[in-house]
């Protein structure tokens, strides 16, 4: 069962975004990554859900359709590293603070993104990023202060005449970082293998309500966060008190009723909370009652049998 967190209000830190997405996919053979579906989604949607409150989002790679709005930069010449890439996107942005992103990275969530920023906040440091399952940094994971990232930027293009070609850790190098642990946000599809083991993980019992809610929401275009405890309780008592089909027709009611109202959470959670009530009405109704012994009393005697002994 899905627990209900109410999202928060906004970030921690106002922030744009900068993913990166025009890789070459050497070890997937040439194959289109960003584009890989994992839980019915593209691995670059899931990455723009994560970072869909940000002021600014900036997918430095060819234009394609994405599941919202961004805005297209592209590394001069196309293909030239992930330091140029950076670069590029950053270029586009505004914010004191940047998130940066590969498109590669089926687990990355809000709260990922969020506790980023928290952690850039508080400690001071000019960038923040996860490290991997064998401790490795991943700088495509991180949240940076602009400033410290232009002037390392600028640094590097005034020592090679540019920046292609450039490794990450050269631009890292030159930051004080703090890192955060976290093998799961940090998993990126680079082989054939990772993706199956994403698509196999979000299959898992833990996992699959959430990720399928999550997909729904996205292919209909509703950002509502709800309660499915509510709605999941109400589902059984529909189903066992009524009648199986009931399940599904009643929580596609109680939807329409919210919507209907054009309320939020809180009126799923009334209108379930209402059905529900009557689901157990509903239920209570098979079973048969006990008569009162005043009843019994008014009640007719049945006349007496016949003699069997006489």
């Amino acid at each position: 069962m899905t627990a209900y967190e109410p999202p928060d209000a906004a970030p921690a830190v106002a922030y744009d975004a900068v993913v990166l997405a025009g890789g070459a996919a050497r070890r997937l053979g040439g194959a289109d990554k960003p584009g890989l579906r994992v839980g019915g989604r593209a691995l670059l949607d899931r990455v723009l859900r994560a970072c869909a409150d940000a002021g600014t989002t900036v997918v430095v790679a060819d234009p394609r359709p994405t599941a919202r709005p961004v805005r297209w930069a592209r590394e001069d010449p196309p293909g030239a590293g992930p330091v140029a890439a950076l670069d590029a996107g950053l270029r586009h942005t505004t914010a004191e603070t940047v998130v940066i992103l590969s498109a590669d990275l089926p687990f990355l969530e809000v709260a990922t993104v969020r506790r980023l920023l928290t952690a850039l906040r508080s400690s001071g440091a000019e960038g923040v990023l996860l490290t991997d399952a064998d401790g490795r940094d991943q700088p495509l994971v991180a949240a940076y202060r602009a400033s410290a990232l232009r002037r390392e930027l600028t640094a590097l293009t005034n020592e090679h005449g540019g920046l292609t070609g450039l490794p990450l850790r050269r631009l890292t190098a030159a930051l004080e970082l703090t890192r955060v642990p976290d093998p799961v946000a940090s998993f990126d599809c680079d082989t054939w293998d990772d993706l199956a083991t994403a698509r196999a993980r979000i299959r898992e019992h833990g996992h699959v309500l959430d990720e399928w809610i999550s997909a729904v929401k996205d292919e209909l275009g509703i950002d509502l966060d709800v309660d499915t405890g509510i709605l999941l309780d109400l589902a059984r008592d529909a189903a066992h008190g009524v009648a199986r089909p009931a399940a599904p027709l009643t929580t596609f009611l109680v939807g329409y009723a919210a919507a209907q109202g054009k309320g939020g959470p809180e009126a799923v959670a009334e209108a379930a909370r209402k059905a529900a009530a009557l689901a157990l009405r509903w239920a209570d109704e098979d079973t048969p009652e006990a008569p009162s012994s005043e009843a019994k009393a008014d009640a007719p005697q049945a006349a007496p049998g016949p003699d069997v002994a006489g």
